[in-house]
């Protein structure tokens, strides 16, 4: 499973990354694996605000649907549109082209909290 060391996680597998105006949020490796073909990604609404750990999103695979919570509080800024007709992105590019959402945080004090990419693989080694 890839782990980018730049990257901030959460125990519910989406991943975090500082950007210019906010925070990027995706689904992790080991997340889009366990899911299998995603055929539906239903997003937020641009402006739609959340506390941290809110369902913010679901994801529709050919194995099950599952909730995206959001990793901090705060409000989206942008929702990845490729996502409406190719879902399959997140599958072929979890950390790239198949990212979900940008979110300006409420606190940076949420964003200390997510787990480094170390302490996120030692969550996965304790699941796996």
């Amino acid at each position: 499973m890839k782990v980018p060391a730049d990257l901030k996680y959460t125990e519910s597998h989406e991943w975090t990354k500082a950007a210019d105006e906010g925070i990027i949020v995706g689904i992790t490796d080991y997340a889009q694996s366990e899911m299998g073909d995603i055929v539906f990604a239903d997003l937020p609404q641009v402006g739609a605000e959340y506390k941290k750990g809110e369902s913010l999103a679901v994801i529709e695979s050919v194995k099950a649907v599952s909730d995206i919570y959001a990793p901090v509080g705060g409000i989206v800024i942008a929702v990845n549109e490729a996502l409406i007709d190719s879902p399959e992105l997140i599958n072929d590019d979890c950390y790239g082209e198949g990212w979900l959402i940008k979110l300006s945080p409420d606190t940076e004090a949420e964003l200390d909290e997510l787990l480094s990419a170390e302490e996120y693989e030692k969550l996965l080694e304790r699941e796996g």
